[in-house]
């Protein structure tokens, strides 16, 4: 079986709509369209024959903008520009996007007061770095029939960090932990 026949079938076609990229030329399955030129002029409403073959004459593409109008919309263009444009325009979106770091810090509710402050000089290099933080104290077995001493451990730990964190979220139970998360105070 010659791969000709599959190039023609509609799997083919939709192949380019999954990738996100807009029809152009042959893919484009209206018979008349709206055409704009190269220069960004309208000009009407034209069979897709005609369209074609301007897009011919001036050795551009014909690529299809808007192809839910009535009818769809084309635009006389280089599909190539356009494609490597939109690629780069992806690209510069990821490279500015910020991402958020999150350190986690975990606890038990047997901890002695100097590994709390141990803990807590850890959590302040985190906040000035600028990072969140998540403090998590786990419970094991019975000591869950004591979570009064989670919290204060917690609240001895918000009062050591305070200077340099804001609670975000204040101590809730997840399961057998105690969660909360603290973010960097912004510096002036």
């Amino acid at each position: 079986m010659s791969c000709s026949c599959f190039r023609n079938s509609k799997i083919a076609k939709s192949s380019s709509k999954s990738s996100g990229l807009p029809s152009s030329n042959k893919q484009i399955t209206a018979k008349t369209i709206r055409l704009i030129g190269a220069d960004g002029e309208m000009l009407g409403v034209v069979p897709i024959e005609e369209g074609l073959r301007q897009a011919l004459v001036v050795s551009l593409d014909l690529v299809e903008i808007s192809p839910m109008a009535e009818p769809p919309v084309c635009k006389i263009m280089d599909f190539g520009r356009y494609k490597y444009e939109a690629k780069k325009k992806i690209q510069t979106a990821r490279k500015n996007q910020k991402t958020s770091v999150v350190k986690e810090i975990k606890l038990r509710p047997v901890i002695s007061d100097h590994d709390l402050h141990i803990k807590a000089k850890q959590i302040i290099k985190f906040l000035d770095d600028g990072l969140k933080v998540k403090v998590s104290l786990k419970f094991k077995g019975r000591e869950i029939t004591h979570d009064e001493l989670g919290f204060k451990i917690l609240d001895k730990l918000k009062a050591e960090v305070e200077l340099h964190a804001k609670v975000e979220s204040e101590p809730k139970f997840e399961g057998k932990q105690l969660i909360m998360v603290l973010s960097p105070i912004a510096k002036k």
